[in-house]
């Protein structure tokens, strides 16, 4: 039996409402004659929106009124189609009377014709009024049949209803009990179990101050939250830990009065009953005063909080220790009842999956004894993903097929395509779906183009929301955008997404069941082109008609074959590849770009990206409902002119495109573009005008100035957010342009960069430059600064004022005539600093920490790196204190790294108020020198203790044979990578042993004496010596997790009485070496044949080396070695 797949409209027809009466419509409509129609169409709309609800009841068990609804769905996105064109000439028209040569400069013939009909004067507004007239026509006749056909179906309106609803029967989930399955047993939850009860404290006192907790179960459909709280309920353990307990199924309606007459008929011998919630509650209120009591609130939707607080008013005087369990699949449910944090249910493994469909199909506790059954068992185990409720309802479905061939027949078959007695997973998960609001199916039914198991970004899937029409701006004036990151985080907190594994923050996944409830919901709407896909005959001719969106996923070779149904499917919004391979190149064939694409006119969501395509047709410009437009990643080097004609284009994205040389001139017509992606085009040298028109820009990865290009054309881009690149501000002649560019007002930008030319050439204004970057301040809601090739003498005024709280990275570069560091220390979030190529500083001082240190705060509270590059004028890094100033504030008091490269006159460091720092190192023993006198209490401090935490880095010029002093029984420690083999030191039994260490590996394959020191044991670490015992335990002792390590040739070194000396430190094996870099999480370094090379290393480069000395110590945190 193929289950009807159910139609919700009610959103859409509010969207279609608003579309009729819009203000843009009108103007067109009433010069052009009909106005009348659109009148006409919003009375229609009205009576069948008053039945909407009703119907969208009824369609489960009326075929016909499902098929009413199918043919309205229809109706509804034809007439969302001419709407949108009819907007779209209106668009285009206001532009036209808009252009100034227009505007000012009318010939004579227009002159003559009335200002009403001018607009409409043209061949292609003839054409225009030629076609729309008999899709008007068609519209208002399918509208009345609609209207006649409404009539025989019985529908009530709303108002005839008063707000009830019938309830439905088809998906209820049956009451739940407390009494748990003695037959199948409980698998795979005991952890989850132990967990809860550690969270109710049975058999000690709360500390918390509150009578009673309330512990959230959270999780997807079918998870197992009821059979946890069954289990829970009846451990014996909570029996004699409560006096007494209740067990309620809550279900869709939270009925207070029923809630609570339930709960006290279960703790009392009391069986009246009640009709006013007050005498109830009274009631209860008496029978649990001092009473430790268990309550189990089973399946739970109520997101009101004030019928929450009503219902849990007598639980308030309970005797402490009191604990409320509440189960329910929505985060917001929890949010609003929780006293301690949620417990969230994940899947369960495919062993403890495997034993429950074994258990339920046959009674085995496994397939292995049964070779027949055994593949196919464990691939509908892979099918359930973790779903136990799936494993529950498949067992017993196979508990009468006594074959491995109809064994097999369930597996390929769909959800909705397995018989429904016993069959409790479709309807269990569509329940979820019931339960969301009418705006909410129409996202989640759009995700059924995503196949299983596909990663997906949640800010690209907003942009798909917004382009296909989805999100409309709310009452309070939020933005498209916020409003659909809203709708995802609902969906997410009600299961119907989860996170990625994966390492990406944005990154999320639909569980596979809930893929095939997407796909089930969303019907005909939407198809997939993948190698699973359904023939044509099975999806029918008639289906594929009405198709409005279509993905597939991308292969190496997309020929014309793959998309012949494209050509049955005239009505598509949305033609989606979607990346599924790490296949580097893609090809698809010139006959969709340039045959296929162009008629599909009604698209709205057109990607290519990823494909190695050279260009885009002129026709794109014909796709006038266009609102997402993606190549990024492609070839493509220009786009056509034709598609600064989108009028309607949201977001046009261009990442990645290296190739990618110039914008279309008329850019600027793009007035409701709301994000250009042009971040990674390389090429990209030139910007048109006109960029200040698209007032609704969120989304500018960077702007190129000059040539014509000013950075005032900024000023109208107030709604500009997270990330933006000036390139070319040395174009900047007048600092009146930076003025009226008015960063400070563009609240939602995150992360700045200001790049200036790398050429220093004699048409620079260090005092111009100084000038601009003045008034370019922007929002301090900025997170992260970077300031390249910038030319004045002195860094702006408002870098570094403490108002800029949420600051958290800094990168100055190639500053070359700056005579001094900002006064960066009283910026409180700031965690990583990086200067470089700033070759005019000679000395840093107090200045750096801020007006008022020490006597004011701490500097840098919340530095964790610091970096300094490429210094070479820099000659003496010091804080100068008294010693009156002892107890006031520190500088770096969370400091992790610090790097210090190609800085070779550096001489001179004292720095006496740095507790994680405890000494500095350096190639040149006058330093190390200088340094240690700065700070007499060094070698004292060092005794007995091991510092953790922080990691130095010392990059110098070559100085042959020179000491790195580790002080008095300090730690050294290498922590290194190569070719995937940890070399490291050890710390053991609490004491300190030291390891002789080779790093690089020189061409020599010499390896260093091995003996026994007075530090204990020693051993060769190499990285050819595969019996290395691994050193991530011992390193685990000091913390050492996650250190960075920029290496190079080092042939060996070994420990001698606390000093590591460095022996035949040379060029040997770096001639080859491209450059050297520190990542934040380590770096990964290979041989080759012409030497060492280097991967990874987002963070300091170092051009072509021949011939450096590495000097590495690490140091950090005190803790004291135990005696």
């Amino acid at each position: 039996m193929v289950v009807i797949a159910e139609i919700f409209l009610t959103a859409f027809f509010t969207v279609l409402l608003e579309q009729v009466a819009s203000g843009d419509l009108f103007n067109l409509a009433l010069p052009e004659g009909i106005y009348s129609r659109l009148q006409t169409w919003t009375s229609k709309l009205v009576l069948i929106q008053a039945v909407l609800s009703d119907a969208e009841e009824k369609q489960i068990t009326a075929e016909s009124v499902n098929m009413w609804l199918q043919q309205l769905q229809d109706l509804a996105y034809d007439l969302d189609d001419l709407l949108d064109k009819l907007a779209t000439e209106a668009l285009r028209r206001k532009l036209m009377m808009a252009q100034p040569t227009q505007a000012s400069n009318p010939s004579m013939f227009r002159k003559l014709i009335p200002a009403c009909c001018s607009t409409n004067f043209s061949p292609r507004a003839v054409q225009f009024d030629f076609n729309i007239s008999s899709e008007i026509e068609n519209i208002t006749e399918r509208l009345e049949d609609l209207l006649k056909q409404k009539i025989g179906l019985n529908l009530m309106s709303d108002h005839h209803l008063g707000g009830t609803r019938l309830r439905r029967t088809r998906d209820e989930r049956p009451p739940s009990t407390s009494l748990v399955d003695e037959y199948s047993g409980f698998y795979g939850r005991e952890k989850d179990k132990q967990a809860i009860l550690a969270q109710m404290c049975l058999g000690r006192e709360s500390s918390s101050n509150r009578r009673f907790r309330v512990i959230p179960i959270v999780g997807m459909g079918g998870i197992g939250k009821t059979t946890l709280a069954q289990q829970i309920y009846n451990d014996e353990e909570v029996k004699n830990a409560f006096d007494l307990k209740a067990w309620i199924c809550v279900s869709d309606e939270f009925d207070e009065l029923a809630i609570t007459e339930s709960i006290y008929k279960q703790i009392s011998s009391d069986s009246s009953k009640f009709k006013d919630l007050e005498m109830v509650q009274v009631k209860l209120r008496e029978i649990i005063s001092n009473k430790k009591f268990l309550l189990i609130l089973d399946d739970v939707w109520n997101e009101n909080y004030g019928k929450w607080d009503v219902l849990s008013r007598p639980f308030q005087v309970g005797a402490p220790g009191s604990t409320v369990i509440v189960t329910t699949r929505n985060v917001s449910v929890a949010s609003i009842m929780r006293s301690v944090p949620d417990y969230h249910l994940d899947h369960l493994e495919n062993e403890e999956i495997c034993f429950i469909l074994a258990q339920h199909s046959r009674g085995w506790q496994n397939f292995d004894a049964h070779p027949g059954f055994k593949e196919t068992g464990e691939a509908i185990v892979k099918k359930c993903k973790g779903l136990p409720l799936a494993a529950k309802s498949l067992g017993g479905l196979l508990r009468t097929k006594e074959k491995p061939n109809d064994w097999k027949d369930v597996l390929d078959s769909k959800i909705w395509d397995l018989p429904t007695q016993n069959n409790d997973i479709l309807p269990a998960l569509r329940l979820s779906y019931h339960h969301l609001p009418s705006h909410l199916k129409r996202l989640f039914a759009y995700c059924s183009l995503f196949p299983k198991d596909y990663e997906f970004d949640k800010h690209e899937l907003v942009l798909l929301w917004m382009a296909e029409g989805f999100l409309r701006p709310s009452e309070i004036r939020k933005e498209m955008e916020d409003v659909g990151f809203q709708c995802f985080d609902e969906l997410l907190s009600r299961s119907f997404f989860q996170r990625s594994k994966s390492c990406a923050e944005s990154r999320f996944l639909m569980h596979s069941l809930v893929n095939d409830l997407a796909r089930h919901v969303a019907g005909r709407l939407c198809f997939r082109l993948d190698d699973k896909a359904e023939s044509n005959a099975q999806r029918g001719t008639d289906s594929l008609l009405k198709a409005r969106h279509s993905s597939f996923i991308r292969h190496q070779y997309d020929g014309s074959q793959k998309f012949e149904d494209f050509s049955i499917s005239s009505k598509l919004r949305t033609f989606l590849p979607l990346p599924f391979s790490e296949t580097p190149n893609f090809y698809l064939t010139n006959q969709v770009i340039y045959d296929l694409l162009p008629q599909l006119h009604f698209l709205r969501v057109l990607s290519l990206s990823g494909y190695k395509i050279l260009q885009l047709p002129d026709a794109i410009g014909n796709l006038k409902h266009l609102r997402y437009l993606n190549v990024s990643a492609t070839t493509i080097e220009q786009l056509p002119e034709s598609v600064g004609e989108l009028y309607n284009l949201q977001a046009l994205l261009l990442r990645d495109c290296r190739r990618l040389t110039n914008l279309p001139a008329n850019t600027g017509n793009l007035i409701n573009l709301r994000h250009l992606d042009i971040d990674g085009t390389m090429q990209l040298q030139k910007m048109p005008l006109g960029l200040c028109k698209m007032a609704s820009l969120q989304t500018l990865s960077k702007i190129v100035l000059g040539r014509g290009l000013k950075v005032n054309e900024l000023r109208g881009l107030s709604n500009l957010r997270g990330a933006l690149s000036i390139i070319g501000l040395q174009s900047v002649m007048d600092a009146q342009d930076a003025r009226e560019a008015n960063l400070t007002c563009k609240q939602g930008l995150e992360e700045l960069e200001m790049v200036w030319s790398s050429d220093f050439d004699d048409f620079r204004n260090g005092m111009i430059e100084k000038e601009v970057i003045e008034l370019l301040k922007p929002s301090t809601n900025l997170r992260r600064l970077e300031v390249k090739h910038y030319g004045g003498m002195e860094f702006p005024t408002w870098l570094g004022d403490p108002s800029f709280s949420q600051l958290a990275r800094i990168s100055l570069s190639d500053c070359r005539h700056c005579t001094s560091l900002p006064s960066l220390g009283h910026l409180t979030s700031l965690k990583k600093l990086h200067i470089s190529g700033i070759g005019g500083v000679k000395s840093v001082g107090n200045e750096l920490c801020g007006v008022g240190w020490p006597h004011v705060r701490d500097a840098f509270p919340s530095l964790e790196t610091l970096e300094f590059v490429d210094m070479v004028g820099w000659e003496e890094w010091s804080t100068n204190m008294s010693n009156d100033d002892a107890n006031f504030g520190q500088v770096f008091p969370h400091l992790r790294q610090l790097i210090i490269a190609g800085c070779p006159n550096l001489i001179n460091i004292s720095l006496p108020r740095l507790p994680s720092i405890l000494a500095h190192q350096s190639p040149r023993p006058h330093l190390l020198t200088a340094a240690m006198a700065a700070y007499p209490r060094t070698h004292h401090a060092w005794r007995g203790r091991v510092f953790v935490g922080l990691l130095v880095v010392v990059v110098g010029a070559r100085g042959g044979g020179e000491r790195l002093c580790c002080g008095e029984s300090a730690t050294p420690v290498l922590h290194h990578q190569q070719r995937g083999d940890v070399v490291g030191g050890a710390v053991r039994g609490g004491g300190v042993d030291v390891e002789a260490v080779r790093l690089g590996g020189g061409r020599d394959g010499g390896k260093p004496p091995v003996e026994d020191g007075e530090f204990g044991h020693q051993c060769l670490v190499d990285g050819d010596h595969a019996g290395v015992e691994p050193v991530h335990d011992a390193l685990g002792h000091v913390g050492f997790h996650g250190l960075s390590l920029l290496c190079e040739a080092i042939h060996w070194c070994r420990v001698q009485g606390g000093v590591v000396g460095a022996e035949d430190l040379g060029s040997d094996g770096l001639e080859g070496v491209a450059g050297i870099g520190v990542d934040e999480v380590g770096l990964v370094v290979e041989e080759d044949s012409s030497g060492v090379g280097v991967r990874g290393g987002r963070g300091v480069g170092f051009g072509a080396v021949h011939a450096i000395d590495l000097w590495l110590m690490v140091v950090g945190r005190q803790s004291e070695v135990p005696q």
